[in-house]
């Protein structure tokens, strides 16, 4: 069952805002130019993927390296025993060696 659905929401054809009268919670009209500007402001807050390692608003550089099979299993293990991801543990090992 969708979201929507769940919400008691029915999903139908679209509507023109500037001709149909929809209000918010609020009693607010929302029109075409509203529905966009509150859109836009969605979009703007949701942060797709994980923060930033580096600092806000900036991409964290990604290192990859091919490894054998059974060094990439005994890290995922590893990880798990201690309750964490490859990606911190590698972090964790790559500060420690470089810290030496």
């Amino acid at each position: 069952m969708s979201a929507a659905k769940k919400a008691g929401y029915v999903v139908g054809p679209d509507i023109d805002l500037d001709r149909e009268v929809v209000v918010d919670q609020h009693d607010r009209r929302i029109t075409e130019q509203r529905a966009q500007q509150l859109a836009e402001d969605a979009v703007r807050t949701v942060r797709a993927g994980r923060p930033s390692l580096t600092s806000p608003g900036q991409r964290s550089p990604e290192v990859k390296a091919r490894v054998p099979a059974d060094l990439r299993d005994r890290l995922t293990e590893e990880a798990r025993r201690r309750g964490t991801t490859t990606s911190e543990l590698v972090r964790q090992a790559l500060e420690e060696y470089l810290a030496s």
